[in-house]
């Protein structure tokens, strides 16, 4: 069981307990809201990821669990993303389900965006019940609370009028700070507190029945019909709305999101700490949803921002956010539910495609070869499990045969992507495996083989490509000292005396230590290490042409005893 300290175990009692407060005999209620203005990006993850997260450990308790997914899709675009056409502009105003997609590829502007995030939820084996808030209003759902909400006008707006003064802590406003950027992770929730209104306060905007936009001002409500006039300042159409059977506007969203709390029940949900500090949207919405709802604000934990090193601030409309599907081509969908799942939600996460990538995969696979050898903490092993699927759908994609990703990174380097010579290696790298008992196949490596295929293709700086070489570089050869050629002798002669990764490690950095005179495990002086970091500049000259490379035994192993040998020693085998 996890330790009681963890945040989603704590979570998912405080939600248990609320929807138990609450009476009824339906499953608790784990909410998300993402609006689809634009890419949706990592940061929107994290708002998909920490209820998921708490919905897993509700059902894993045997507790009948749902996670519901609100697309606000009947928000207005603010802004068009960048890669749009300009003329897109003209759309700005009108509900994200009404604007067509700029390809004519999906049905609306909406449906472009949730697309590629459902597939990418898929393989992360996360499921969610998807609620358009487009239909929701214009089915007339929400009729009763509309009028509510507009009855109650005069009482909303006092319990805005508490907050108006006060701002949000320096550490929870949005900025980019240094070389990381933050990634809003709700873009399409900045409203106004109201719509224009020759009324005062009126918490319903409607959309113009001409130019479908939201720039309109109330001018006459009538409660008992529950209908009203406008004017859009836009096009200068006079119009009428009803609220009572299909509504052609919604309420703005410090209402609108505790109104969703009472319909829905919710009983958990997160969001980001732009919605969380004193005076934000939950803060008010809190008292909303009492006042005006009768219902209660769900327990709530804010998370901070995700963060992507070495780019300026970035966000789903400013375009160049990275997205889910961009993150699954790289990690593979354990380690990404990981990346998550390790953090509590008020630490922030930063995401690194280059070579942090390296780290995260040597990291993943070390906790996995301590859980399976029984030295894991407990609270690691309940991050490990829940990381690899989930209590329905079961586990998420994940290699057969685990292979070292930086090994096999620059194999793909190395061998320019040529599937059989990656086949040759990654065969003959096992070969010395007691547990390789049948040939592996480049299929028992995916989904870890073309994220290792595409981590090196697209994030690999081209200087940092490997060029290994195809001839022995005769002159090179021709003049090594006498050390230098006793040095490589000794590489070569043991080269395949225990050929691993571990093995070519310790012969590496034994090597000096042998040509010294001294044994393999001789402490490292620091004239030792001078001597390792000659021999290893002289081995990558002779294989690559440079001072650097991959890491010396990854390389090694990657190239085969044969190719060493002739790189180092002018002989063909």
């Amino acid at each position: 069981m996890a330790d009681r300290q963890d945040w989603m175990t704590r979570a998912a009692d405080d939600a248990i307990a609320a929807a138990r407060r609450r009476g009824g005999d339906g499953p608790v209620v784990c909410a998300s809201g993402i609006s689809p203005s634009g890419p949706i990006h990592l940061g929107n993850l994290r708002e998909i990821l920490v209820p998921h997260l708490v919905a897993e450990e509700i059902r894993g308790r045997g507790v009948d669990c749902e996670h519901i997914l609100s697309w606000d899709d009947y928000d207005r675009l603010r802004k068009v993303p960048a890669g749009v056409p300009a003329d897109f502009t003209e759309h700005v105003g009108r509900p994200l389900s009404a604007i067509p997609d700029p390809w004519g590829e999906f049905p609306n502007w909406a449906e472009r965006f949730k697309a590629p995030f459902r597939a990418a939820l898929r393989q992360l084996g996360i499921e969610v019940r998807e609620i358009s808030q487009t239909e929701m209003y214009q089915s007339g759902a929400y009729a009763d609370r509309i009028a509510r909400a507009i009855a109650a006008a005069g009482t909303i707006d006092a319990i805005l009028g508490r907050y108006r003064t006060l701002t949000p802590p320096a550490d929870q406003q949005s900025g980019a700070a240094g070389a990381e950027a933050e990634v809003e992770p709700d873009e399409g929730a900045a409203e106004e507190e109201s719509s224009a209104s020759a009324l005062g306060y009126f918490p319903y905007r409607p959309y113009c029945d001409t130019c479908g936009r939201d720039t309109t001002t109330v001018t006459v409500f009538d409660p008992a019909a529950g209908q009203g006039d406008y004017t859009c300042e836009t096009c200068g159409h006079h119009g009428r709305f009803d609220i009572r059977a299909g509504a052609s506007g919604k309420l703005v969203w410090k209402v609108d999101w505790p109104m969703r709390w009472a319909f829905e029940n919710v009983a958990f949900e997160a969001g980001g700490v732009d919605h969380s500090s004193p005076g934000s949207s939950f803060t008010v919405g809190g008292h909303i949803v009492r006042e005006i709802f009768g219902g209660q604000p769900p327990e709530y934990l804010p998370y901070s921002f995700v963060g992507v090193r070495g780019r300026a601030k970035l966000s789903g409309s400013a375009g160049g956010a990275p997205t889910p599907a961009d993150a699954l081509q790289i990690l593979e969908p354990a380690i990404l539910r990981w990346v998550y799942a390790r953090r509590k939600p008020n630490q922030a996460i930063t995401v690194d495609f280059g070579q942090e990538v390296l780290r995260v995969y040597d990291e993943w696979d070390a906790l996995n070869r301590r859980a399976a050898a029984g030295s894991a903490e407990p609270t690691d092993l309940a991050v490990l499990a829940r990381s690899r699927g989930t209590v329905a759908g079961g586990p998420v994609a994940a290699p057969a045969t685990v292979f070292p990703f930086r090994l096999l990174s620059s194999i793909c380097d190395i061998t320019a992507d040529d599937a059989a010579q990656i086949l040759r290696i990654v065969r003959h790298a096992r070969s010395g495996d007691d547990a390789a008992d049948t040939p592996v196949e480049l299929a028992d490596l995916q989904p870890r083989l073309d994220c290792a295929r595409t981590w090196t293709r697209e994030h690999v700086p081209a200087d940092q490509r490997t060029i290994v070489r195809t001839e022995p570089d005769h002159d090179a050869l021709a003049v090594l000292s006498s050390d230098e050629a006793k040095a490589l002798a000794i590489l070569v002669a043991e080269l395949e005396t225990d050929w691993s990764l571990d093995g070519l490690t310790a012969l590496t950095y034994a090597v000096p230590k042998l040509l010294q005179g001294l044994p393999a495990d001789a402490p490292a002086t620091a004239e030792l290490k001078q001597a390792q970091r000659a021999f290893f500049v002289l081995v990558y000259q002779l294989l690559v042409g440079r001072d650097t490379g991959p890491r010396l035994p990854t390389l090694l192993l990657s190239l085969g005893a044969p190719r060493i040998r002739t790189l180092l020693t002018g002989e063909s085998t």
